[in-house]
């Protein structure tokens, strides 16, 4: 019980980006600036591939529909990385609470992966690439300053993170219907259109030459 807050946080940033809970979680375990990062994330290697993963998010993130094919090839990794730390954190291999941990983070990392799947193809339907780049650094920053707060206070963080998640929950909805109402009105439109053409007829034959 006393690290379901940081397994909930570290689930919610998980869906987001799985790369930087690593690698951010590792860091700081590695500094001495928390005694509760698992060994397993404080490896060197395991700081350095998810730097090199991190990097290519951070890029794939911010480019319109690439980004939609990175969260679709994520849709497993995400949140088994969130059931993976989550268990980590929880310790006790093989344990009843490591499993409940597992499942938390994971079920977490899978809900909030949804929400930033579906905000990225809500903002894929505008024609300017601005607004996914300021998007991805808004949820960069989010995930970095989420897990930062988590690390020295694990029950406010937890809280923001359910907030954060219940937000994303309603944006996603909201941006559905309207999303939703735009393409059936465009639809009608063109109906109409089409039913105004068919309606005019063909054009008028004209004499060729301009014959007397």
């Amino acid at each position: 019980m006393s690290v379901l807050p940081m397994i909930f946080t570290s689930g919610w940033a998980s869906g987001i980006n799985a790369y930087a809970v690593v690698l951010l979680l590792g860091v700081f375990g590695a500094t001495g600036l928390s005694d509760d990062v698992p060994g397993a994330l404080q490896r060197t290697d395991v700081l350095i591939v998810a730097g090199v993963l991190f990097l290519c998010e951070a890029v794939a993130d911010k480019i319109p529909y690439v980004d939609n094919v990175w969260d679709s090839v994520h849709t497993v990794i995400r949140p088994v990385a969130g059931a993976v730390v989550a268990a980590l954190l929880a310790g006790e291999s093989g344990s009843l609470p490591e499993l409940a941990a597992g499942a938390i983070g994971g079920t977490t990392a899978l809900m909030s992966h949804l929400v930033k799947a579906g905000t990225r193809m809500a903002v894929n339907t505008s024609p300017e690439p601005f607004s996914n780049i300021v998007v991805s650094t808004a949820e960069d920053l989010a995930v970095a300053g989420v897990i930062t707060f988590a690390i020295f206070h694990p029950v406010a963080a937890s809280v923001v993170a359910a907030v954060l998640l219940g937000l994303g929950v309603a944006l996603v909805v909201f941006l559905a219907s309207r999303i939703r109402r735009f393409r059936r009105r465009r639809a009608q439109r063109r109906a109409e259109r089409g039913m105004a053409v068919a309606e005019a007829g063909p054009p008028a034959d004209r004499p060729v030459g301009g014959g007397r």
